[in-house]
């Protein structure tokens, strides 16, 4: 045989032991996930079966027709103003725009310049600061060598049609890379002052990229997804913790996503006659068609965002939706044909998870929700968030699991933590994907009874960091999912597991009510923790927000003695438990004698370690740490068991082996 022949079974082997090992002291549900993720084991059901598959093709809407007028009142500040007429070419891979934004100083101060984000840019070479730090992959989607795109300023100029031009300077605050053009900074001939607005003009060209991270065009499925010369946020004293007033500006990185600031937006869309278009907000004309064109005008207000899509393909449907914290929506579906039978699994996910976010956090202010199914092989612009707009999973498969519904119930949940609450993506990310994570689980399941497998999803913290931090300064994109998004969401259960299922949902509540749209920062989100349990929340903030730390407790050793007590054979059992990580309120800790006596001592884990001697008329035959699994920020449950009659000496080789051996395992498996 040959050595590589031997590692795989030796491997096999192993594993085989240590599963047995697992069903035998109790780990034997840790092995099966029932998590589905980007990059998570696929769910099973725990009862509840998946929604049969209607196999009539449902009747055909051929137009999202129906016009709406703007509600009065104001939700934001509308900061911005934007006015945009936007032409598909015939090769649906061209755009043509034009636009006036207004900006309106928020602040104390004369402003003098303005910063525009350019994302189209990143994708103009593999020199970008994008490309260099994604390597053009991003999740499992994969640059082509059709994924070049550019965003091309032609004109930029004053309402006295002066150009600004000249004055336009592409800035690199982040990394200094001269090749990176997706951030510029534009200075004013005449200051901003404070409650005063500015407008500009300009004009451009977009090329779309092949359909990679989030935007571009497949075949001739369009997905126009941050298209446009967008102004950065301009943060006031108090914004987040700022002391001092100013810009917040970041280039588009391979982690990132993004923080823009609410407004208003009108758009007017020409597309080829074939194309039907999916867009943020809603209709305001009917569509008008002219020169084998067809052009749509939709309006959004009180929104960081727009984005669209165009296919000649969609099939469309609609359904109206109403319930506590939803004075009433449109639920507009864009299906692609082979998913045209799937339509009420769709809008069922999208019902659910509107309802439950409503009654757990908040009204759902919009009066459309646009879900848009991209076609098969243009996954790179599926499971994706923006304002009244999501994208599902593209439909590789005709009949698919949960994922279908996972997905979409996971993008709504996006209209609250990144739509309205509006936080700093490219600087605290966990506070829009943790925070979506969390609520996605609670609606899947309450609404088809599928629970996450907390035990295996803290299993894949193999390389934890700390979650206020800049998306890119995590060392790899796997590192930034499995922290924003896995242990995130950990985080916030850890928090859930000590005050209460109810006392949690009003956290959320309070802490949603209080700053949608005011983009709050992660200690915001702490003061409101503090406020509602009346407790200080410091240390646990401090080890795994600002920190990396797990909490793992581990049973060290396990010494067994006869001893005789007034005549009577008695035993002394001494047990040493360890923490090594933070810690996580109480830790239970069982311990099983032979004579089948149980006993649970409670461990407030504010020590290092803390060790149980125990006389009793049996020996102790083991202990177990945390044996439910209270604990969810344990990310090494091997060690929390020990049997007490192995010899010390095989115990210590199986505990550290088994830890070495698992650590290797996950660390190959992991993503």
């Amino acid at each position: 045989m040959t050595p590589r022949y031997v590692k795989r079974i030796l491997l096999v082997i192993l594993a085989a032991v240590m599963l047995g090992l697992s069903v035998q002291y109790g780990f034997g549900n840790a092995w099966q996930s029932q998590y589905t993720y980007a990059f998570a084991p696929a769910a099973k059901a725990k009862q509840t079966p998946a929604p049969a598959q209607n196999s009539a093709k449902p009747p055909v809407v051929q137009e999202p027709n129906t016009v709406m007028t703007p509600k009065p009142q104001s939700l934001s500040k509308r900061v911005v103003e934007y006015h945009i007429n936007v032409q598909l070419r015939g090769d649906a891979q061209h755009l043509d725009g034009e636009q006036a934004i207004t900006w309106t100083n928020p602040g104390k101060k004369m402003v003098s310049e303005l910063y525009f984000h350019l994302y189209p840019n990143a994708f103009q070479s593999e020199n970008t600061t994008f490309m260099r730090e994604s390597g053009g992959k991003l999740r499992q989607d994969k640059a082509t060598t059709n994924s070049i795109g550019y965003m091309k300023l032609l004109t930029l100029q004053t309402l006295e049609g002066e150009s600004l031009m000249p004055r336009l300077q592409y800035v690199q605050p982040d990394d200094g890379n001269e090749n990176d053009f997706t951030l510029a900074k534009i200075r004013l001939p005449e200051p901003v002052a404070p409650g005063k607005s500015v407008t500009l003009r300009m004009s451009y060209e977009v090329k779309l990229p092949e359909v990679f991270a989030r935007m571009g065009y497949s075949g001739k499925f369009v997905m126009a997804g941050q298209w446009f010369p967008k102004l950065a946020v301009y943060e006031t004293i108090g914004t987040r913790g700022r002391t001092a007033e100013g810009w917040n500006v970041h280039q588009y990185h391979g982690n990132s996503e993004f923080y823009s600031d609410f407004g208003i937006y009108s758009v007017r869309i020409k597309v080829p006659e074939a194309y039907t278009v999916a867009a943020t907000g809603f209709q305001t004309k009917p569509i008008e068609v002219k020169d084998q064109t067809k052009v749509y005008q939709f309006y959004a207000d009180d929104v960081h965002d727009f984005a669209w899509s165009a296919s000649p393909d969609f099939v469309y449907e609609e359904a109206a939706f109403s319930d506590t914290g939803i004075p009433g929506v449109r639920i507009k579906l864009y299906l692609d044909p082979s998913h045209a039978a799937l339509k009420e699994r769709y809008l069922h996910a999208a019902k659910s998870a509107l309802s439950k976010y409503a009654q757990w956090y908040g009204e759902y202010p919009y009066t459309t929700l646009s879900i848009i199914v991209p076609p098969k092989g243009a996954n790179g612009a599926g499971g994706m968030e923006y304002p009244t707009l999501i994208t599902a999973f593209a439909a590789e498969k005709d009949n698919p699991g949960f994922d279908l519904e996972r997905t979409v119930v996971h993008e709504i949940g996006h209209q609250y933590w990144y739509g309205m609450v509006a936080s700093n993506e490219f600087e605290e990310a966990w506070l829009d994907e943790g925070f979506t994570s969390y609520a996605e689980d609670k609606v899947m399941e309450t609404a088809y009874g599928l629970e996450a497998n907390l035990r295996v999803e803290a299993s894949y913290m193999t390389d934890p960091a700390p979650l206020k931090q800049l998306s890119w300064a995590y060392g790899s994109h796997d590192q930034y999912a499995e922290n924003v998004y896995m242990r995130a969401k950990l985080v916030l259960i850890g928090i859930e597991n000590q005050v209460g299922t109810r006392t949690m949902q009003k956290i959320l509540r309070t802490y949603f009510q209080k700053y949608k749209f005011k983009h709050p920062s992660t200690a915001d989100f702490q003061r409101v923790v503090e406020q509602v349990t009346r407790t200080k929340w410091h240390d646990y903030f401090r080890q795994y927000v600002y920190d990396n730390q797990m909490a793992d407790f581990s049973v060290e050793s396990i010494h067994v003695r006869p001893v005789k007590q007034d005549g009577a054979q008695m035993y002394e059992s001494i047990v040493l438990v360890k923490k090594h990580g933070g810690t996580n309120g109480e830790i239970p800790i069982v311990l099983q004698f032979t004579d089948g006596t149980k006993m649970t001592k409670q461990w407030n884990a504010e020590e290092s370690h803390i060790q149980y001697k125990q006389l009793h008329s049996a020996p102790l035959k083991w202990a177990f740490v945390d044996p439910k699994h209270s604990n969810v920020l344990d990310n090494k449950l091997i060690n929390n068991f020990m049997q007490a009659q192995l010899p010390e000496e095989t115990r210590t080789r199986w505990s550290l082996g088994v830890v070495k051996l698992i650590e290797g395992l996950l660390g190959s498996l992991s993503w």
